[in-house]
């Protein structure tokens, strides 16, 4: 389960598109923060998850959050203020065993795009040419197809698939995306015989509609898809001219009820906790991009549960400075950030409503810190007072601060027990399956 949402410059209160996403995926699954450079390449091919592509002559330079175990990245930015993020998506078109995965295409397309635009043109060739398909999780089976937003900070883009299938709508104001399809008998642009297939196979009769006819009913149900993409999308339209950082962190941080015990949260919550068989993935990363013209600001969490995390500032013009060990799919005694983190959020799993709104408060206020002196910084930068490695640096210490804030809470935190067994069951076997000391 994922979220993905875009607010268009027009409708911002920085003046400046602003692109966010919770990636979701199972507990263990780590997430990676990197910075790849600006590259000429020599090699014929890429080497993606599952398949190999044609390479290009030059890739840009790319700041991607992506599952330790994957090539492919869930969202990311470019040197060109180019973001993308994936959802799955289930569809009644059939799911491939192997292809590119919608975290390869995010990638792909990042490392070859100056426009959001083109990006959809590399995103639909490349689905076309190799297919999309292959499992996509660390821990089981899980087969799905995707959508995207892909936004710059001229324009942004809904992309949806099934199979080699697509449509694309592009965004007026503003818009969002979770596990559903949601573009229905509107779009500017389509694959071809993409109308003429459902129909072949039987999928609807009369009005088209990409959604209703494509969509697997079960499947979209149960991730509710829908209900996190109406909530966010109204969030986005009542809020139009206001939209700004802190709105967007607010929006990713946020649970269908409040106050929110993890242990009877859903699948219609934002920020997503994991609990059992029917809500096996949890927030494993958040990011927020401003798009601006120049030097665009990114901000992460590096961590999973963005409600109890902070949003650290990222300069995709700097590259990223050594932030530890890169984490796995298990407990590294604690030598990176994100597991670090996650002994925290672990411990929290019973007693999450006697801690979480303080370290949320702490959180937030070193966050609003940090973010005054990235906007500061990102202005000296566009003067020329500031070098790529203050920026780096800057980045540091967000990075330094937080875990020192997290190790203080881990200290003063007591776990409670779990007054619903089988809640407490689950994280059992994930906590073991991890070997973390939770």
């Amino acid at each position: 389960m994922c979220d993905t949402l875009v607010a268009l410059r027009g409708w911002t209160r920085e003046g400046a598109t602003i692109f966010a996403k919770n990636s979701d995926r199972d507990p263990n699954e780590a997430q990676v923060l990197e910075f790849h450079p600006r590259s000429r390449r020599t090699e014929e091919r890429v080497k993606c998850t599952y398949v190999s592509v044609e390479q290009v002559d030059e890739t840009y330079a790319v700041l991607i959050s992506r599952p330790y175990w994957m090539w492919g990245a869930e969202m990311g930015v470019n040197e060109h203020g180019v973001a993308i993020g994936n959802e799955a998506v289930w569809t009644r078109e059939p799911y491939a065993e192997k292809g590119l995965t919608g975290m390869d295409l995010v990638r792909l397309a990042l490392e070859r795009s100056r426009t959001a635009s083109e990006a959809v043109k590399w995103i639909t060739s490349l689905l076309e040419q190799y297919g999309q398909g292959g499992n996509c999780s660390a821990a089981r089976k899980l087969l799905y197809h995707n959508s995207f937003i892909i936004a710059d900070p001229r324009e942004a883009w809904v992309l949806e698939t099934a199979g080699r299938y697509w449509v694309a709508e592009r965004v007026k104001d503003v818009r969002s995306i979770s596990n559903a399809l949601s573009i229905g008998d509107s779009w500017d642009l389509a694959s071809s015989g993409v109308i003429e297939h459902a129909r072949e196979r039987g999928y609807c009769r009369g009005r088209f509609s990409f959604r209703d006819c494509y969509s697997d009913r079960l499947y979209t149900r149960v991730a509710k898809g829908r209900e996190r993409q109406a909530y966010t999308q109204r969030a986005l339209e009542e809020a139009k001219g206001a939209i700004d950082f802190r709105f967007a962190a607010s929006l990713l941080r946020s649970h269908a009820r409040e106050p929110y015990d993890p242990s009877r949260g859903s699948n219609a919550d934002v920020c997503m906790h994991a609990g059992g068989f029917t809500r096996p993935s949890q927030t494993a990363a958040s990011m927020i991009a401003i798009l601006y013209e120049e030097a665009p600001l990114v901000f992460a969490t590096g961590t999973s549960t963005p409600c109890i995390s902070a949003f650290k500032p990222l300069f995709p013009t700097a590259g990223l400075p050594d932030l530890g060990p890169q984490p796995g799919g298990v407990w590294d005694g604690g030598r990176s950030y994100w597991w670090r983190h996650e002994l925290l959020s672990r411990r929290l799993a019973c007693s999450y409503s006697r801690y979480a709104p303080a370290i949320r408060r702490d959180m937030i206020e070193l966050e609003e810190r940090y973010y005054a002196r990235a906007v500061e910084a990102r202005e000296r930068l566009l003067r020329g007072e500031a070098s790529p490695e203050e920026l780096r640096r800057l980045t540091r210490e967000a990075f330094e601060e937080a875990a020192r804030l997290e190790e203080r809470w881990l200290a003063a935190v007591k776990p409670s027990p779990c007054l619903n067994p089988l809640y407490a069951l689950f994280w059992r076997r994930v906590n073991r399956a991890a070997r973390i000391p939770a």
